[in-house]
């Protein structure tokens, strides 16, 4: 039975990539070999403005952008299976962000709920979390498990049901505008992390509450959420 004290703090909920994996520009990359190989010339940092999307997302507004709108369903399909083929042979030399599991491993020692929330698909994704400490009752939410992904709300939202708590009642933390944009779609806490490569200001603009460097400097000054320190 969860003591009073935990159902009274909010509840967190965090993006993956770029967020607690150092991953984002291996994303990259891995956009970059088949859009190339089909043709689509983009330079790395457009493709790096629009990771935190859902792939169809991603490559819906990029082929718009640069007037291939008429790119059809199984083209992108086959981009998305190409990138994730790509991405996957880069996951073993991924590592996770300074502070991640000391972050995760504090939230867990004080009682405090928490969640994952990735637009990555579900066998991506286990693999991604083979470098994080991840207690076995975690909900892990993905792309897999909603209709929408980032920047639609819908991954939080599950992650907050799975916890039993509001969405209302949580805490987003990610490294894109996207994720904060969900958040505040909800009325949750936005939090942002530089640790993705989008400035401070872009994610304040967005509607980011705080901003921090990594997941060690959000542990550092972790009761600026108004959750227990050390």
């Amino acid at each position: 039975m969860k003591s009073q004290e935990s159902l009274s703090l909010p509840a967190v909920l965090f993006d993956l990539d770029g967020t607690l994996i150092d991953s984002v520009y291996e994303h990259v990359a891995a956009w970059s070999k088949p859009l190339r190989g089909a043709r689509i010339d983009l330079p790395n940092w457009k493709l790096h403005r629009h990771v935190g999307m859902s792939g169809k997302s991603f490559l819906r507004e990029l082929l718009r952008e640069t007037g291939r709108a008429g790119v059809t369903t199984n083209q992108i399909q086959r981009l998305e299976k190409q990138h994730d083929a790509e991405f996957a042979r880069r996951i073993p030399n991924l590592k996770p962000l300074p502070g991640a599991n000391d972050l995760l491993r504090h939230l867990s020692k004080v009682k405090v709920r928490w969640a994952i929330a990735t637009t990555g698909n579900r066998k991506q994704t286990e693999r991604l979390l083979t470098h994080l400490s991840i207690p076995k009752n975690v909900p892990i939410t993905t792309g897999d498990d909603v209709q929408r992904a980032k920047p639609a709300p819908d991954i939080f939202v599950l992650a907050a049901e799975r916890l039993g708590v509001s969405i209302r009642d949580s805490i987003v933390v990610g490294d894109s505008t996207w994720d904060v944009l969900a958040a505040v779609r909800k009325s949750a806490l936005g939090v942002g992390m530089l640790s993705g490569g989008y400035g401070q200001e872009e994610l304040e603009r967005a509607g980011a509450f705080r901003v921090y460097q990594d997941p060690a400097d959000m542990l550092t000054h972790i009761e600026d959420l108004g959750l227990p320190g050390a």
